[in-house]
């Protein structure tokens, strides 16, 4: 299952003596991504602060492990429609100290991505599954897993679009059992750091064209029209994307080359129409340059036969 983040309203201390991770999590079940949510809401640091620490753990929390986190990448854009699953790769480098046992079967790792301020983000995202760490020397480790984005499951809304920050946690029951009536959660470990990185989380874009009549007689003109939409993560449908420049192109019969023959701007419901004269065979097509928010596209070329 897949939670929004609500960090705004979880107050720490009385947020972790609730939190239980279901007994499926010890063997690494699908829990972990909204187990991991849950923690982070609760125990992640006080405003100004960019990594959980022993300054910022309270009573009735987890100490703060010795573990940090560095070298994060992740994709510079992340293309989400209205329906589908999308899963992006994250890697990272995991730093120990010589206590942690990071090959424990109770030691979990993963990336995260967030929107706003990491002190008080307005959205929380994580992979489905822990990161898989393999060990690099006594203290390090390189970490590979995803971040998971379902928007069909409401996890989105349009305002979400834009940049993103990325993250990365670790968490370490030493034995502990969540589900048990004696479960401490001080001797829990837990380390998460943010500020490792970003990437742009985009509202996927589509492009028709279609240019008439077909064939046409060499010199007269032709009317392109198409249609330009995003995907509406809030109604999970695409609508129109108002007032932008797309550009009209043409390739000649024969070449791999578009060149730009005008920009036109989409309408109050995000479709085109423009005029041009034939002269001689070939494809023609709009291409959009894309924003932060919302991915380049170009439609498929539609061929005109010209006589």
């Amino acid at each position: 299952m897949r939670i929004r983040a609500t960090v705004a309203a979880v107050s720490g201390a009385l947020a972790l003596s609730a939190f239980a991770m279901p007994a499926a999590q010890a063997a690494g079940g699908s829990s972990f991504g909204a187990d991991a949510a849950k923690l982070f809401a609760a125990a992640h640091p006080a405003s100004g602060k960019t990594a959980f620490s022993a300054t910022t753990a309270a009573d009735g929390a987890p100490y703060a492990m010795d573990v940090t986190f560095s070298n994060l990448k992740i994709a510079k854009a992340v293309k989400v429609g209205t329906t589908a699953h999308v899963a992006t790769s994250v890697t990272y480098t995991l730093t120990h100290a010589a206590d942690v046992d990071i090959t424990a079967a109770d030691f979990f790792s993963g990336a995260y991505i967030y929107k706003g301020s990491y002190d008080n983000p307005s959205n929380f995202l994580i992979g489905d599954d822990p990161a898989k760490c393999t060990v690099t020397s006594a203290t390090t480790a390189s970490c590979k897993g995803n971040v998971d984005f379902y928007p069909g499951d409401g996890e989105l809304s349009n305002s979400d679009a834009g940049l993103w920050h990325a993250g990365a946690l670790a968490v370490a029951y030493n034995g502990q059992d969540p589900t048990s009536s004696d479960f401490d959660i001080t001797k829990v470990g837990y380390a998460d750091q943010g500020a490792l990185g970003g990437t742009q989380v985009q509202r996927l874009s589509k492009l028709t064209v279609n240019a008439a009549p077909e064939p046409v007689k060499k010199g007269k003109t032709i009317t392109v029209t198409g249609k330009l939409s995003r995907a509406n993560w809030e109604d999970g449908k695409y609508h129109g994307y108002v007032g932008q420049p797309v550009k009209l192109q043409f390739r000649k019969k024969g070449s791999s080359t578009y060149t730009t023959l005008k920009t036109v701007k989409t309408s109050s419901t995000g479709t085109l129409k423009t005029t041009t004269k034939a002269t001689v065979d070939g494809y023609y097509r709009y291409s959009f340059a894309g924003t932060a928010t919302t991915p380049a596209v170009s439609a498929t070329g539609d061929y005109v036969d010209v006589k």
